[in-house]
């Protein structure tokens, strides 16, 4: 469902810096709402009590959750207003970006090379000691490695455009991509649930490793485990978003390794049916997280509404883009696919000539364009507010 803000010239003129800094005194200001540091120093910061050991966030905890979020609605006020008056977002020099770009493609090939390398030493594993347990872990690397292809192949495609087969290009292609490749996954994963459940049926009490077997299968496996231990660590010293991916599926393999490998043990030890079980619990952790995902790449192909502090983000740059804007009628940011598309609806004056209207819209559009979440920008421009909204959703 898609959420819009509506905000209308008596409520937004009541907002406005009381100023006199010559023409800027029309802007929203937010200076006087800052907090001071002394007092986020005692608010972030509160005593902590036993609450800390077992999880209970206390009345501490929720007054510094909420002035942390009070100071990230202020910082991306701060981010727009740089927006607004420059005309681009600053960061990084060029060197600093290009430097950080080689990093993060060091680390993607690093870790697409790593699973390449320990799916196959998974592999042997399985074949060398047949536990489900072990396999099941290998099915869980082999989602990584496809699901890493997955994101090459898309991303590729995504590169090379076709403005007349595509017009508003091929971002689509990678939550589509993850949602077949879900399916696959989820159907392997249902397979290994039920040869677990026949093997516990009509189990022969038939798993035995050898002295050499063992070795061989808890040599690899802790081998792997520490290699994507150190995989994950590595990989989370970055921002960037499929990095943070790939550590997190760095440290659902640590998981599923030690949990596969003490399954298999346990079953060569103590009795048979561990094996199986283990397997079947790490079927279903792995359906489960698929599961996740294919939800919140649903919810991104249908048009899920942006959280509201970043829709505050988007008003806040509209208000403060021109002095000539009198309301702002409808701000509206939606999924599809990976990024947003922003509508927007402003008032101008009735009697504005048709050109500067247009550069006013114009360059609205190219400020929203630039912020690195949005693929595309829609700016309505009208001269009144009190008309029913556009595009209204046909009821039966």
């Amino acid at each position: 469902m898609v959420e819009t803000v509506e905000l209308h010239g008596e409520e937004q003129r009541s907002l406005l810096s009381d100023s006199n800094n010559g023409d800027r005194s029309w802007r929203l200001n937010f200076e006087g709402f800052q907090i001071s540091s002394e007092h986020m120093e005692k608010q972030v910061k509160p005593s902590r009590g036993l609450h800390d050991c077992y999880g209970v966030l206390g009345q501490g905890d929720n007054i510094a959750e909420y002035y942390q979020q009070q100071v990230e609605v202020l910082e991306g006020f701060t981010e727009m207003d740089a927006l607004a008056e420059r005309g681009f977002i600053p960061g990084m020099s060029k060197e600093e970006r290009d430097k950080l770009a080689r990093s993060e493609t060091f680390a993607i090939r690093l870790s697409n090379v790593a699973n390449m390398v320990l799916f196959v030493a998974k592999v042997y594993a399985s074949i060398r000691s047949g536990s489900l347990a072990i396999i099941a872990s290998t099915l869980d690397s082999l989602l990584d490695l496809l699901s890493g292809f997955i994101l090459w192949f898309t991303a590729f495609s995504m590169q090379t455009p076709n403005p007349y087969q595509y017009p508003i290009g091929k971002k689509r292609m990678q939550p589509l991509g993850i949602l077949v490749f879900a399916s696959v996954m989820a159907t392997l994963g249902l397979q290994i649930i039920l040869e677990s459940i026949r093997t516990l049926i009509y189990s022969d009490n038939s798993f035995n490793l050898t002295k050499e077997q063992e070795q061989w299968v808890v040599g690899i496996m802790l081998s792997v485990t520490l290699v994507k231990f150190l995989l994950m660590i590595y990989c989370r010293t970055f921002t960037n978003e499929i990095i943070k991916a790939y550590a997190q599926d760095h440290f659902f393999d640590v998981i599923t390794n030690v949990i596969g490998l003490i399954a298999a043990l346990l079953a060569n030890y103590v009795d048979d049916w561990m094996d199986p079980v283990g397997a079947i619990i790490l079927a279903l952790y792995t359906i489960r997280t698929w599961s996740m995902t294919v939800l919140e790449n649903v919810n991104s192909l249908v048009g899920r509404s942006a959280a509201p502090e970043y829709l505050q983000k988007l008003t806040y740059l509209c208000w403060n883009h021109h002095k000539a804007v009198r309301h702002i009628d409808t701000v509206r940011a939606y999924t599809f696919g990976s990024h947003y598309f922003v509508e927007v609806d402003i008032v101008l004056p009735a009697d504005m000539q048709l050109q500067e209207a247009h550069d006013i819209g114009e360059s609205l559009q190219e400020k929203l364009e630039l912020l690195p979440e949005i693929e595309r920008a829609f700016v309505h421009l009208d001269y009144e507010y009190s008309h029913k909204p556009e595009h209204a959703q046909a009821h039966s």
